[in-house]
């Protein structure tokens, strides 16, 4: 949750006021209040970002839209990402995209772990927003657009020739005029009739069980089922795990509501600092139970990593999802350790300093 953070939480409690980005803000690690701000967005509370933040992602970003606009953003977000969607068109491709990242990495090589996968989730996203291969000098041309872009988020707002903010603001109009053009080619072929384009983009749409697999693989049944997936339930603990990793409110104040610190609360998860991947097999806090699945994933309140309200991400069972299979073939495939230390950043978005520098080597199946 942050050194800072950490220490007003033992100063001052759970909820405490502070002062930030020149505002007075009440700060909330408590669960019961964090659930109520989220579920009360648009009655009670609206949404607010630092200017720096909104002026980088532009007033018609889903994450600053507020109201109607964002409800009908949110709606079209959740179809495209449907669970039928998932299981009968995503995983295949999930699948597809991890491997051709895995396949690229050479034996006992050091390469930055983040950056694999930002080319990962980057891939993924360009094929099914607007039909983009990976690897073709198009996608390669517009992620390093989108690298530019998503470094500014956490500069300064300081619009000087050579900033990493204005770097990204000419990275935004770079990335947004690509999107225009896809989109007129996309309105001139409906105009000529032709219906032989895919259609499947958003655009177009506006280790126990890895044993399990390697017998498949021998057998010649190589792709991923989506009664694979579902069967990853101690992966799905994994995920989980690395997730988690009475007060009067003056009107016109802000709130931010800290859930990392939830999940980082001893009073509900024991032990909250040790990474411990079994305990999402426990039926309560006193043993695990004799089930292998992870009951607490979902009915769990306390837990949040993706939000809540009409603010729950719309792409969370995707992300699931992306990190369950690449989780499951870099487990099969792969050995890896650090190449060195790194200590990662969370604001906004969690981050390494050196990029998260590892060495891996291929296993062979026997």
């Amino acid at each position: 949750m942050g050194l800072k953070i950490g220490n007003m939480y033992c100063r001052y409690g759970k909820i405490y006021k502070s002062n930030l980005f020149g505002e007075p803000t009440i700060v909330s690690t408590d669960a019961g209040l964090n659930r109520f701000i989220l579920q009360n967005e648009g009655k009670l509370f609206e949404c607010s970002y630092p200017r720096s933040i909104g002026g980088i992602l532009g007033k018609w970003s889903m994450l600053v839209l507020v109201g109607d606009m964002h409800r009908d953003m949110r709606t079209i977000s959740l179809n495209f990402l449907s669970h039928a969607r998932l299981r009968t068109h995503l995983l295949r491709e999930v699948e597809r995209h991890t491997l051709f990242v895995l396949n690229s990495w050479k034996d006992n090589s050091v390469f930055s772990a983040q950056d694999e996968a930002k080319k990962f989730t980057f891939n993924l996203m360009a094929k099914h927003i607007m039909s983009m291969d990976p690897g073709k000098l198009e996608t390669e041309q517009l992620k390093k657009e989108y690298v530019t872009f998503m470094k500014g988020v956490v500069s300064a707002p300081i619009n000087l020739p050579g900033s990493a903010y204005r770097k990204a603001l000419k990275s935004r109009s770079t990335i947004l005029i690509h999107i225009e053009r896809k989109m007129k080619e996309r309105i001139i072929i409906m105009k000529e009739g032709r219906d032989d384009m895919e259609q499947d983009d958003l655009l177009g749409a506006a280790q126990k069980q890895s044993n399990s697999y390697r017998a498949k693989k021998k057998s010649g049944e190589r792709e991923l089922k989506w009664e694979d997936y579902k069967k990853m339930e101690f992966t799905q603990c994994v995920i989980s795990e690395t997730l988690r990793f009475g007060y009067d409110i003056p009107c016109g104040w802000k709130v931010l509501p800290v859930i990392s610190a939830v999940h980082l609360d001893p009073s509900l998860f024991e032990d909250p600092q040790h990474f411990n991947p079994w305990r999402w097999q426990q039926q309560t806090s006193h043993g695990p139970s004799s089930s292998s699945s992870c009951p607490s994933m979902n009915t769990n309140n306390q837990f949040m990593p993706f939000g809540g309200g009409p603010r729950l991400c719309t792409g969370s069972e995707l992300a699931k999802l992306e990190m369950a299979v690449f989780i499951h073939h870099l487990v099969l495939n792969f050995h890896w350790e650090l190449a060195e230390p790194d200590q990662a950043y969370a604001f906004p978005f969690v981050d390494f300093p050196k990029g998260l520098p590892i060495r891996v080597q291929r296993q062979s199946l026997i």
